[in-house]
């Protein structure tokens, strides 16, 4: 018989691995309410006309597409049978896909129930999300996003808060960050400034790349993009301004200034970075101007969260943009927003040993079970200890003593309470302590306050 098996690219989590995701999660989900985020979900599948056309061409590949019940095939012509014509195949055998991210969802969500929400928008969804990528390591075919947007506001207020939401989470998780910042402006600027406005994506792209491949190789991918040497010179001293946050900025400013784009990105830069350092933030605050993600997407600012002490990508990305519902009919409805990565999260806790001791264990209490009359006592007493708020369980078969002294300590609970014979009598229980190793004897009805 064939053993079972999961599609590639997917996972099982094990009762200790969910215990660390949801204390991910928890955490997360705690710090989003606190910023006074409310939460929305939306469906796993959406109609493929939500979906189609939001993510580019390769996009429109990785999208798990939904084949139609009933006969799906009936009234299909032929020639669409083609290889040539799958494309056009594909309406007549799926309607709907499974989400790709929550951006696109969201922006639908804003556009369908625009006439009950309140702008500004603040909203956070944590959920899975599918891609029909080719599986590798740390890529998946199915995984979870934890998001939060400000939508209908300019105000760069938004961003102050999201960068000290960001330092809250990590400060929460005991992982030491750095928060890259940029402004798509500013990039603009740049290729502005060093004649190659046309070539922005061209530049961009390449200098993301300074910290994986260094400058040379940068100047050489650059000359392969076109780029002339007058260019690539004259971009040198801008990819070494050096400093502090203060510093480089004064530096951007003064090499920008004949550009008026990139003197608005300068701006809003310094209107997000002097409120966050006056706040105070644990992260380190680093502008870099080499920062270029979704700039297909973004329009202002542009976040990266880095961990310090574990080699690793980003673990945390935004940014803002200026017409998330421009797709659906409703332009001009800027915001911004952030995505943590909870996968990579998980791999930097793991590795840096961040998680709490105990985190996997189910219960507190186990009560041992060794017959019906002191089993009925036992359950008497489980119920008092959930009311009182104490998770616990009853060995449910009177078998050794020792069997169920083994299953409390390979589950990691940390206590055993034992009703036997002379317990039962005194109105008492013994109380294992499984990590000391010690027991005691207290009364049946100390056992919740002595367990709180």
């Amino acid at each position: 018989m064939q053993k079972p098996s999961i599609p590639k690219g997917t996972r099982d989590f094990s009762p200790a691995e969910m215990a660390r995701r949801n204390y991910i999660f928890d955490t997360i989900r705690e710090v989003f309410r606190l910023y006074g985020f409310a939460q929305i979900e939306t469906p796993a599948m959406e109609n493929l006309s939500t979906l189609m056309g939001k993510y580019g061409e390769e996009g429109d590949k990785l999208l798990f597409k939904i084949l139609n019940s009933g006969n799906y095939l009936a009234g299909v012509a032929p020639s669409l049978f083609d290889e040539t014509a799958v494309n056009r195949l594909t309406p007549y055998l799926a309607e709907k896909g499974l989400r790709y991210d929550l951006t696109v969802p969201f922006a639908r969500y804003v556009v369908q129930h625009r006439a009950d929400i309140q702008f500004p928008f603040r909203r956070f969804q944590i959920q899975p999300v599918w891609r029909a990528d080719r599986p590798q390591k740390g890529r998946y075919r199915e995984f979870y996003q934890c998001d939060a947007d400000v939508i209908g506001s300019d105000s760069l207020l938004s961003e102050v808060e999201l960068l000290q939401l960001i330092d809250e989470v990590f400060r929460r998780l005991g992982i030491r960050i750095a928060i890259k910042l940029n402004n798509r402006k500013v990039l603009a600027g740049i290729a502005e400034l060093i004649g190659a406005p046309d070539k922005m994506i061209d530049i961009t792209v390449a200098i993301d790349k300074i910290d994986k491949i260094g400058i040379d190789k940068v100047n050489e991918e650059l000359v392969d993009r076109g780029l002339s040497a007058e260019s690539i010179a004259a971009l040198q001293p801008i990819l070494a301004i050096s400093g502090t946050t203060a510093e480089r900025l004064d530096r951007l400013e003064s090499l920008l200034a004949s550009s008026e784009t990139g003197s608005a990105g300068v701006a809003e830069l310094r209107a997000v970075v002097a409120p966050s350092l006056a706040l105070g933030l644990d992260a380190e605050l680093d502008l870099d101007v080499s920062l270029a993600r979704g700039l297909n997407y973004y329009t202002g600012t542009i976040i990266e969260v880095k961990a310090l002490d574990y080699a690793i990508g980003s673990i945390t990305g935004g940014g803002r943009y200026d017409n998330l519902t421009g797709v659906f009919g409703m332009p001009g409805v800027s915001g911004v927003g952030i995505s943590f990565g909870a996968d990579r999260i998980y791999d930097v806790m793991t590795g840096l040993a961040l998680f709490p001791a105990g985190l996997g264990a189910t219960s507190r209490v186990m009560m041992a079970n060794l017959g019906p009359a002191e089993s009925a006592a036992a359950l008497a007493l489980v119920k008092t200890l959930r009311a009182a708020g104490i998770s616990c369980e009853i060995y449910p078969d009177a078998v050794k003593l020792k069997r169920q002294m083994n299953y409390a300590n390979n589950a990691g609970i940390p206590y055993v309470a034992i009703i036997g014979d002379k317990e039962l009598a005194d109105g008492t229980v013994t109380l294992k302590d499984m990590t000391a190793g010690e027991q005691q004897t207290v009364a049946a009805a100390d056992l919740a306050s002595l367990l709180a």
